[in-house]
């Protein structure tokens, strides 16, 4: 079949949602959204049967991006003190990649509208939700949301590594803290404190008191008088842990779980979507329950896999169930 013949069959397949939502990224100028919402399309076609033209949409997309990130202008360069604190990525993940609770995507969806139109706000003397503090148990999604608002904003994903920030030496790490916020305020991106709890949640800690709580004040303190156009997302496994005073510095805390059974059936599919499948996703969510995100996707990649390297025509499954039975192990380990 031509090509464009197998263009003009795609169409039906779209729903009008989507061909809808192209239009309204195009116009918005929203290039992540508008990315997501292709490959979308992308992964519907491939369920379809129509490999060529999932083909095609992808690598019209890889084009458009690679394309957007050649113009990107040069980072500020990053002194030797600041390097050691800061590491750079330009993620690809995107919030349409991600499966959240319709209540996370609810709130993050608000983030990014009022930072795409912050200037409306500030137009009247409003700001946009720019300091986040995500709290919730391991490869639930925290760090990949991060990224994903990156990607969903055109900016550069900044990671605060810890072992470079914290030190031994009095005063030190309050001094690397306000090199981390000259950069927010100087470069605009997305500047990711893991692990939070290594700075936030030591104050009340018996060892090294002193120098703990100069750390936090300074955190505060740096947090609270930030007015840049950067977020700060901060991300914390033990929310348990966090000075109570942080709570009021943040614009937004956001929760975490591991994903229900649902969810579980939701994260699987749209995972495994490119690719033929027959399973059982009932039985499947079975085995997955109480697994976290990260366990769940690194599963499914394992099936996916084992059906290109044994050269099978679908992921099927007891494939799927081993994959999953086999990150659970791994778990409990």
């Amino acid at each position: 079949m031509p090509r464009d013949a197998e263009w003009a069959k795609m169409w039906p397949m779209a729903t009008a949602e989507q061909i809808k939502a192209l239009i309204r990224c195009h116009l918005d100028g929203d290039n992540g959204r508008f990315y997501a919402v292709a490959m979308q399309m992308a992964a519907h076609a491939a369920r379809s049967g129509h490999n060529q033209l999932a083909t095609d949409l992808k690598v019209l997309v890889d084009e458009a991006k690679n394309g957007a990130r050649s113009k990107v202008t040069p980072l500020v360069p990053v002194s030797r003190e600041l390097g050691e604190v800061l590491t750079v990525a330009h993620p690809e993940v995107r919030l349409v990649d991600m499966v959240l609770e319709a209540e996370t995507r609810r709130r993050l969806d608000r983030v990014l509208d009022e930072n795409r139109q912050a200037h409306r706000l500030r137009a009247r003397s409003l700001t946009p939700r720019r300091k986040l503090l995500l709290m919730g148990p391991p490869g639930s999604g925290k760090t990949m949301t991060a990224a994903a608002l990156a990607t969903e904003l055109g900016v550069p994903l900044f990671t605060v590594v810890l072992e470079g920030l914290i030190t031994k030496f009095l005063g030190e790490t309050a001094a690397k803290l306000r090199l981390v916020f000259d950069a927010v305020h100087r470069t605009p991106g997305v500047y990711l404190f893991d692990e939070f709890d290594a700075i936030g949640g030591h104050r009340a800690q018996q060892n090294e008191v002193g120098e703990i709580r100069r750390v936090l004040s300074s955190f505060l303190q740096l947090l609270e008088q930030d007015d840049s156009t950067s977020l700060v997302v901060a991300a914390t496994n033990n929310a348990s842990l966090l000075d109570r005073a942080l709570f009021r510095r943040f614009d937004d805390a956001i929760e975490y779980r591991l994903p229900d059974r649902a969810l579980v059936v939701r994260l699987l599919q749209a995972r495994l979507a490119p690719f033929p499948t027959e399973v059982d996703w009932a039985g499947a969510a079975d085995e997955g329950a109480g697994l976290s995100h990260a366990d769940l996707t690194r599963a499914c990649d394992d099936a996916a896999k084992q059906m290109v390297l044994e050269d099978l025509p679908h992921v099927t499954t007891p494939m799927l169930v081993a994959a999953l039975g086999e990150r659970r192990a791994g778990a409990t380990a």
